[in-house]
């Protein structure tokens, strides 16, 4: 399985539904709070393409986007099969 990150934030609805989203598909998660963690907020813009809002997800290195995306992916039955 992948390695799942999700950049998140203080006070963000949408990262806790990205939680629980990936709590409820039993897939594994590092969460790192840009708010924080030095340097993290910088990392996160670079890796997605300088994306600002949170949360920005990633499997391994490959950017799923936020929490509407990884939702997306949920709804058509695709999240299980990219963490392959």
């Amino acid at each position: 399985m992948k390695n799942v990150i999700m950049y998140m934030g203080p006070q963000c609805n949408f990262c806790d539904a990205a939680k629980r989203l990936l709590n409820r598909n039993n897939i594994p998660f590092k969460e790192i709070n840009i708010a924080i963690e030095d340097g993290k907020k910088d990392e996160m813009l670079e890796k997605s393409n300088g994306r600002k809002t949170i949360p920005q997800i990633f499997f391994d290195e490959n950017h799923v986007g936020g929490y509407v995306e990884l939702r997306e992916l949920e709804k058509k039955g695709e999240l299980l099969n990219l963490l392959k």
